[in-house]
């Protein structure tokens, strides 16, 4: 028996979240094998990096509900991510010496080296991949600008 399916997509390759799921886990696939011998994966990469690029514009030190909404990362899920960097000596988390009800995150120094020499190899992937993969990326970074 065949049973009727209601979706707006002919095929799922039209569906243009379907094709954006399966570009992101390509990508995703290549960041993982690129910082695999970091110890790091990549969400704990973007957390690492979102603090340090937001150390540079909050002198105190950047909340990790700045982090979170800078980088786009669920709150519980930077949270989890916050307590396993802290715990690989990465980050640390002391309470804002501002907003008492928040914590400033900074990278240590074995943190901030960490994520220098990772920079490059995510950067790396994605100029491959985005050139291999995407030839009109400009017109997909304007796309995704937009849509953010």
């Amino acid at each position: 028996m065949t049973k009727t399916m209601n979706f707006g997509f002919k095929k799922p390759e039209d569906s243009p979240g379907f094709l954006l799921w399966q570009l992101t886990n390509l990508w995703q696939q290549q960041q993982r094998k690129a910082l695999k011998p970091l110890g790091l994966t990549h969400p704990q990469f973007v957390a690492l990096a979102g603090t340090l690029w937001l150390s540079n514009v909050y002198e105190k030190g950047a909340t990790q509900a700045q982090v979170a909404e800078f980088t786009k990362i669920d709150k519980m899920m930077m949270s989890d991510l916050v307590k396993t960097l802290i715990e690989k000596k990465l980050m640390k988390r002391e309470p804002h010496s501002e907003d008492k009800r928040a914590y400033a995150i900074t990278l240590t120094a074995k943190g901030h080296k960490l994520t220098l020499q990772a920079i490059p190899l995510v950067e790396g992937v994605d100029a491959e991949f985005f050139t291999k993969q995407t030839p009109g990326l400009s017109t997909l970074v304007q796309i995704l600008k937009s849509t953010l």
